[in-house]
């Protein structure tokens, strides 16, 4: 299934500390970049989309364990379960909030971040 997931600017550095947790190195710190996406508000969100099992929201939702390559303790676990603690997730249309992750299944990545009320920033030319 494909997950696209919404950070809000002020939780993009926990967002990416649980993508580590999650993720399989300390390259999945950078998952969420680029502040892209801008709902009616004006608030700001960083955009990531991959494809996952099913299984993927039990174990994005289970208790967070430091994985076994993290022998350096790069993620800040307190971090990571910030961004947990603020996810939601849903396979119907779910509008972003600024202060939670929010993550829906299901889709291609711009038809959902259009769902969640998203458009692309435009980025000046030159």
């Amino acid at each position: 299934m494909r997950i696209t997931a919404a950070a809000p600017e002020l939780l993009v550095s926990d967002a990416n500390q649980y993508a580590m947790c999650l993720g399989f190195s300390e390259a999945d710190g950078e998952t969420y970049r680029g502040l892209n996406w801008v709902d009616t508000q004006g608030n700001l969100y960083a955009a990531a989309s991959f494809e996952a099992r099913d299984e993927w929201i039990i174990f994005a939702q289970a208790p967070l364990q430091r994985p076994l390559w993290d022998t350096a303790e790069v993620i800040d676990m307190d971090a990571a379960s910030a961004a947990q603690a603020a996810m939601v997730f849903s396979l119907e249309p779910v509008l972003a909030m600024p202060d939670k992750l929010t993550s829906l299944g299901g889709t291609d990545a711009v038809v959902a971040l259009a769902a969640m009320g998203l458009t692309q920033v435009e980025m000046p030319i030159g």
